[in-house]
């Protein structure tokens, strides 16, 4: 059992837990809470760390067999764990390595593009709904927060296990366009100056929607670049919808459709 804060497997804990370059360097991440780690691919999971609590109430510990773990006393595993209230169990996880052909891997893709999106709540909310509509992946420019930060793991609620997703670099996103382009895949641009709404437009072929930050919007290269530009009609006094919410409507439309065609 580990018994004192001192541990360095701690210790390298805390340090995941804090820094993004930490996680980048040695492609390792944190999850934490009973679901995220029954619901963990046990392949990625390097080793789970299990307070005395937790392991004392756990019914069914067959999933111990398939892991490394360590018993922590609760007093220090509540030093280590990330949220106030802790639920007694985390992991350090491998991170996940897909490419672009994880995402386009299907006929007639859904995709999304997220450009630069900072809450890692409206993050986890787009995995979330990503999943629930049938999403086939997501692709992350440079400058969105850290999908591997603990809060923006926390919000995917299990959907970071499920859909795929890849990480740009800036000067790899013409690349990926035209590659879209090359496969079939429309390029959709949520924009306040859209020529059409979003509900005019057909998404039953393969389609990317794109959406910007959460303050700026898309950036004009971007949105340039796009092959439409769809509005999502609002009344009163808004000028846009949270990104979140706007995606989900999006995804929502697409998978509306696309179940109608089958």
């Amino acid at each position: 059992m580990i018994s004192s804060a001192n541990n360095a497997q701690i210790r390298h804990i805390q340090l995941l837990a804090k820094k993004a370059r930490a996680r980048r360097d040695e492609r390792l991440f944190l999850v934490e809470g009973p679901r995220m780690f029954y619901e963990a691919p046990p392949e990625r999971i390097e080793r789970a760390y299990l307070s005395e609590s937790f392991y004392q109430e756990m019914l069914d510990r067959r999933i111990l067999d398939q892991v490394p773990w360590e018993l922590v006393a609760d007093r220090v595993f509540a030093q280590a764990a990330e949220t106030v209230h802790s639920q007694g169990v985390l992991c350090v996880m491998r991170c996940m390595d897909y490419g672009m052909e994880a995402l386009l891997r299907k006929d007639d893709p859904l995709l999304l593009l997220l450009e630069d999106l900072q809450d890692p709540g409206n993050m986890g909310t787009i995995f979330r709904t990503a999943e629930g509509a049938g999403v086939d992946g997501i692709i992350l420019t440079k400058h969105c927060v850290d999908i591997y930060n603990p809060k923006t793991i926390r919000s995917t609620m299990g959907a970071v296990y499920r859909v795929p997703f890849v990480c740009l670099e800036s000067e790899e996103i013409p690349r990926v366009l035209a590659l879209l382009k090359k496969k079939g895949v429309a390029t959709c641009a949520a924009h306040l100056r859209g020529n059409r709404t979003y509900d005019r437009e057909s998404y039953i072929g393969g389609t990317a929607f794109l959406i910007g930050n959460e303050g700026n919007g898309l950036s004009q290269g971007l949105s340039a670049a796009a092959d439409i530009k769809v509005r999502i009609p609002m009344e009163g006094r808004l000028e846009s919808l949270n990104a979140g919410v706007a995606a989900a409507i999006l995804m929502y439309e697409a998978y509306r459709q696309r179940r109608g065609a089958e």
